[in-house]
């Protein structure tokens, strides 16, 4: 079976970041330490779903979600860095997993995308 690299990567980042959560989570209440794992599961759900995508079209909306939930999720890590309820090593290897994920979601929208143009241009032929 073919290796699926975004979908193993954004598996561990929801882990890695379920784990954050569990030793940041002192007070109740607190909405940040939720909002980063509900933004930060949802780019693991999110590829999941697009796997099985009904269509291309479907697959692209899935994957412009995991896009849109991983760069909030960059953001409410920056938050937890910059008043400092993660240190600097951490937070450097959790957000670099973020802009990894990202990048490889970039990646696909535009071979989706460019696949989409190319068989919508033979159909017009």
């Amino acid at each position: 079976m073919k290796r699926d690299k975004l979908a193993e990567l954004s598996m561990q980042f929801s882990v890695d970041i379920l784990n954050l959560i569990e030793e940041l989570q002192t007070r109740p209440g607190q909405t940040i330490p939720l909002q980063v794992e509900r933004s930060a599961t949802s780019i693991c759900a999110n590829i999941a779903e697009g796997k099985y995508a009904q269509s291309r079209a479907d697959f692209i909306s899935k994957f412009h979600i995991a896009l849109k939930e991983a760069n909030e999720t960059g953001k409410w890590l920056e938050m937890l860095y910059l008043t400092k309820k993660i240190d600097g090593p951490r937070y450097k290897k959790i957000a670099g997993e973020c802009a990894t994920i990202r990048i490889l979601l970039i990646a696909s929208l535009k071979t989706a995308k460019a696949n989409a143009e190319k068989n919508a241009s033979k159909q017009n032929l």
